[in-house]
């Protein structure tokens, strides 16, 4: 069986983006379950609660739904448990003394697979505030319009 090459996105956070400024972005491995990689293979995540806490000195990827592997039997894993993040010590100790700030905090923003390993992208970001949303959102909206009205005269 040939194997796997190239980033296959198996689930995105679009909300981390809404909600928070990304500063710096990191790819992590994850330790994994057998089925939990099975799953994830057929596609099924959702990233949408998910965030990163500090145990230990270690980094822990909570919240995050892998659900159910469809043919697992009793080794099948618990949807919503806790995975450990594989990182260099050096990105580790960056990360937390980024995060020891005030108003930082770790979000997952993507997860996929390169050349056949489960990789999570996680983002150091601080918390956007209500009128920093709507003008991000006004921002896209003007910039669709330019657009279209860039296409519409093009077309003439």
């Amino acid at each position: 069986m040939p194997k796997e090459s190239g980033r296959k996105v198996v689930a995105t956070n679009r909300k981390a983006r809404h909600d928070y400024h990304v500063l710096d972005t990191y790819e992590a491995g994850i330790a994994l379950m057998g089925t939990e990689v099975k799953s994830l293979r057929e596609g099924h995540a959702s990233m949408v609660d998910g965030f990163c806490t500090f145990y230990n000195d270690e980094l822990w990827m909570e919240g995050i739904h892998i659900p159910e592997y469809n043919q697992g039997s009793w080794t099948n894993h618990a949807a919503r448990r806790r995975r450990k993040l594989l990182l260099h010590r050096e990105e580790l100790i960056k990360i937390s003394h980024k995060v020891r700030e005030s108003g930082f905090t770790i979000v997952p923003l993507q997860l996929y697979f390169v050349d056949g390993r489960a990789k999570v992208e996680i983002g150091v970001a601080r918390g956007k505030r209500e009128y920093d949303k709507r003008q991000t959102l006004r921002e896209q909206q003007d910039n669709r319009e330019a657009l279209r009205e860039i296409r519409e005269r093009n077309r003439r």
